[in-house]
């Protein structure tokens, strides 16, 4: 076969797949050029409406994977590779791994409502999950909480948001609630006044709204008060230890007696 006959035959094909090298190259530069412009437009204004870094970058970075198979795959199409069966297969994996990590993905899509929800944050006093802590960290697929004993827990996302959410931190007080007992004889309209005015000299119980000390229920030794001091979460067990202290102090210096349980006798 003559050698310019081959050329002549090639050089149009070799033309024509140098001509879609190229056009797939300057398709792959402005798909990746406009990929990063959808991610910055996403970015920007989730950054505007203060959602938190960390879901602003993955859902930069899960935005940006998605784009890009969908650019490789249209580059396929272009050059005339069948892309169905590959579509088919890609959607055979995200189901393969979907049901593989299940639980992970339920736990990162809880991360998510719980970054943009907010209904806690860093250094909040919680109990979430059965769990009652500090928030040390909100990640994306686990929650860490600082136990009162100083044991760091993570608890995953999925079970955080499932399950109550208390936040002891959202509001600017909490109360303390002790009970205190009395004995039958002891005057209850006395030991509520004593206490009351003995409450508000414990540090950090605030002014209002005022301590709580009330009849709560009665027993076999007398009535039992409701003592029910209010402050910042922060000095609640500090206010906790000290009302106990006072309780037993102040009823020390009235001279009020031990309680004792009184039962009627029956006779027989």
């Amino acid at each position: 076969m003559d050698l310019q006959k081959i050329v002549d035959a090639a050089g149009p094909v070799i033309l024509a797949f140098g001509l879609k090298i190229i056009g797939a190259l300057a398709a792959w530069i402005a798909g990746r050029w406009l990929i990063g412009v959808v991610v910055n437009i996403v970015s920007s204004a989730m950054e505007r409406q203060k959602i938190d870094p960390t879901l602003t970058r993955y859902m930069g970075s899960v935005i940006a994977v998605a784009l890009n198979i969908v650019l490789v795959v249209g580059i396929l199409g272009y050059f005339g590779i069948e892309t169905t069966s590959f579509a088919a297969l890609m959607a055979a994996m995200g189901i393969a791994i979907g049901a593989a990590w299940g639980g992970l993905l339920a736990n990162f899509a809880a991360g998510a409502f719980l970054l943009v929800l907010r209904p806690f944050k860093t250094g909040d006093f919680v109990t979430v999950g059965g769990l009652t802590g500090t928030v040390k960290e909100i990640g994306l697929f686990a929650t860490t909480i600082v136990l009162p004993d100083n044991v760091v827990t993570f608890v995953g996302n999925n079970k955080v948001f499932s399950d109550t959410i208390q936040n002891f931190s959202a509001t600017p007080f909490r109360r303390v609630e002790r009970t205190a007992q009395l004995a039958h004889s002891v005057d209850a309209n006395d030991a509520i006044r004593r206490l009351r005015e003995a409450l508000v000299k414990i540090p950090n119980v605030v002014a209002t709204p005022a301590p709580d000390v009330e009849i709560i229920d009665f027993n076999a030794m007398g009535p039992v008060l409701a003592v029910r001091p209010y402050t910042h979460n922060d000095n609640y067990w500090q206010v906790y230890f000290d009302t106990n202290k006072l309780i037993r102090e102040t009823f020390g210096a009235a001279g009020y007696p031990v309680p004792e349980a009184h039962y009627a006798h029956r006779n027989t």
